[in-house]
């Protein structure tokens, strides 16, 4: 039975669901075109099939999110080894799950592996970095949890931002996250060589 989870910053998020609801299952077509029909929220499907609705980020959210991306985007065009995506891009991974990370990266030589049909939907392809932002409304074990599931479906970094605590947790496979306290700066080598994300404007 599909379930569907709809999250909000402050209050609980109404939206029209019934038709949805009326499902058993959603296929993916089906939950390609109700994202298609809710533009405005970002949606993810968890492996085991509940459907996760979040409303658009507040503008303060965005504005650090925007620098996040901001950063990535000057060192891929730079480095020219991969492509960088904004926080609306989505990604089936290989256990099922569509994720949306807040910003991402892929190889060029993963990333031109996949037919123009698939780059157009929800790519069949886990990320190489991912980094996750938490919001007010986040849980952090839920983040934690979507990190680990980052690394065991491919991923060989993640980067989960909690600014309430000020710490950034670096997720690697195989290795317990490594937490830093109130990091400046912090060093994404050697998956992203010579990358460092600056904090001062995150926090």
């Amino acid at each position: 039975m599909t379930r569907l989870q709809i999250k909000s910053e402050l209050t609980p998020l109404t939206v029209d669901i019934s038709s949805i609801m009326q499902q058993t299952t959603m296929t993916a077509k089906q939950f390609y075109a109700f994202c298609q029909a809710n533009r405005d929220l970002r949606i993810e499907r968890t492996a085991e099939g509940e459907v996760i609705v979040m409303p658009p980020a507040f503008s303060d959210t965005g504005n650090r999110n925007f620098g996040i991306a901001v950063q990535l985007g000057i060192w891929a065009a730079k480095d020219g080894t991969g492509e960088g995506f904004d926080s609306s891009a989505g990604f089936t991974l290989p256990n099922g799950a569509v994720r949306s990370p807040d910003a991402a990266w892929i190889k060029l030589t993963r990333w031109n592996t996949l037919s123009e049909t698939q780059k157009a939907s929800f790519a069949p392809i886990c990320p190489d970095f991912v980094i996750e932002l938490r919001s007010a409304s986040d849980s952090l074990t839920s983040l934690q949890k979507k990190m680990a599931e980052y690394t065991e479906n491919g991923a060989l970094l993640g980067l989960l931002i909690d600014r309430k605590q000020r710490t950034v947790s670096l997720y690697r496979p195989n290795a317990l996250p490594q937490v830093l306290e109130h990091p400046d700066s912090v060093s994404c080598d050697p998956e992203l060589p010579e990358f460092r994300l600056q904090m001062s404007k995150i926090w």
